[in-house]
């Protein structure tokens, strides 16, 4: 039996603009239990995925201990698009979870937005896909 993408993908999606400060994706990613925000421009079209991987290695580690400076400070006042991945890999919902696994390991990746028509529908992680065949 196939497994479609549409079967199994969150359809939650949380997004940001391009143009959020950091500050903005930290506060997200410091409430929730998911790992990846998707970037939208002005007119709602997917520009880019920020994992909170890429979160973490653009602010400086010193933030929130005794050696903070305000140079660690500015580091959360970059822009998403500084540091998003651009042009992200995308799958539509009606292909099998199979053709998604081997998008994620070809690339490296840890999600895949979802879209029909550039519309996202939701996104779909290695751990959704994992969570699948551990099931079948």
């Amino acid at each position: 039996m196939n497994v479609l993408v549409s079967q199994i993908m969150s359809r939650r999606v949380v997004t940001v603009d391009m143009d959020d400060r950091l500050q903005v994706a930290k506060d997200i990613f410091d409430n929730v239990k998911f790992n990846h925000l998707l970037v939208i421009d002005e007119d709602n079209q997917l520009q880019g995925v920020l994992s909170h991987r890429d979160l973490v290695r653009a602010l400086s580690p010193n933030l929130g201990t005794a050696a903070e400076f305000v140079r660690d400070t500015d580091t959360l006042q970059k822009r998403v698009h500084q540091v998003m991945s651009h042009d992200p890999i995308t799958v539509a919902p009606d292909i099998d979870i199979k053709q998604a696994s081997q998008l994620i390991l070809k690339h490296g990746i840890g999600c895949l937005p979802v879209l029909e028509n550039n519309i996202i529908l939701g996104i779909i992680t290695w751990k959704d896909l994992l969570r699948s065949f551990s099931q079948a």
